[in-house]
């Protein structure tokens, strides 16, 4: 026998069902006996179905509220930023460690006295923080979250 003269074909036929007693699966062909699931259609019923008891998604109870998904501003505190001179945006914030990564949204709250003069560019400030900022001889500018830069695919 050559490698090309080899047969590749499954040995075993389709299962006929229902064919008589003979065919291996005849009468109830597979489905058992009786039964919401023994007729034809049963497949058509919704995911969960429980034969018209309460399904087990509508028994178990809720959790209560909800998940908010919606990333939390990373707060940043006045008294912080008095050693920081001259622009001060989202990656002077990260390089001094005041917020975790420069592509988060920063919220500056006003916590003891800010006395260095700084040009502020983050995405949200309080009230009571940009009178701070301006007293101080400083400037606040709102800006646009900082996209993560693509990576490039070779």
């Amino acid at each position: 026998m050559k490698y090309n003269d080899l047969v590749v074909e499954k040995n075993t036929r389709p299962t006929r069902k229902g064919r008589g007693i003979s065919a291996g699966q005849g009468k109830t062909a597979g489905r058992g006996t009786k039964g919401q699931k023994a007729r034809t259609g049963h497949r058509k019923m919704p995911a969960g179905f429980m034969g018209g008891q309460r399904a087990i998604m509508q028994a178990v109870p809720k959790l209560k509220g909800f998940k908010s998904f919606h990333a939390k501003a990373e707060v940043v505190y006045t008294d912080r930023l008095n050693d920081l001179k001259g622009k001060v945006d989202n990656y002077v914030l990260a390089e001094n460690s005041l917020i975790s990564s420069p592509f988060v949204k920063v919220k500056v709250i006003t916590r003891g006295e800010l006395k260095s003069k700084i040009e502020l560019e983050t995405q949200f400030a309080s009230k009571s923080a940009v009178e701070a900022i301006k007293k101080a001889g400083g400037s606040f500018k709102k800006v646009e979250i900082l996209k993560k830069p693509e990576k490039k695919q070779d």
